[in-house]
């Protein structure tokens, strides 16, 4: 993650495949990199409830690219969402401490 005055975090984030934004990261996260407020956004969640977010702009190291992508503020563990693995093979290995292989698709 880059901040709007240089500075960089390195963060662990759990994918979420019923996620269909980009990435979640917690209101203290955001706030320290100083990421840009873009407005507000309504999603629906796993158990069924409306909630309303903050949206937030942040610049990812993503595959070798800087890549601009909206954030939604959620207070839970980082999570990666199915819009930035778009055009992205996800391999997981079910086993604990195993590795996550993502690898961008040969997408003509």
């Amino acid at each position: 993650m880059h901040g709007t005055t240089g500075q960089t975090s390195e963060i662990e984030a759990v994918i979420d495949t019923g996620f269909t934004g980009f990435l979640t990261l917690p209101t203290p996260l955001i706030f320290s990199l100083g990421l840009i407020w873009r407005g507000q956004a309504q999603a629906t969640l796993g158990d069924g409830n409306p909630h309303q977010f903050d949206v937030y702009e942040a610049a990812v190291l993503w595959d070798g690219h800087v890549r601009v992508v909206e954030t939604d503020a959620a207070d839970t563990m980082p999570l990666i969402g199915m819009g930035l693995l778009y055009e992205y093979d996800v391999h997981i290995q079910t086993v604990e401490g195993s590795p996550v292989t993502i690898e961008a698709l040969s997408v003509q």
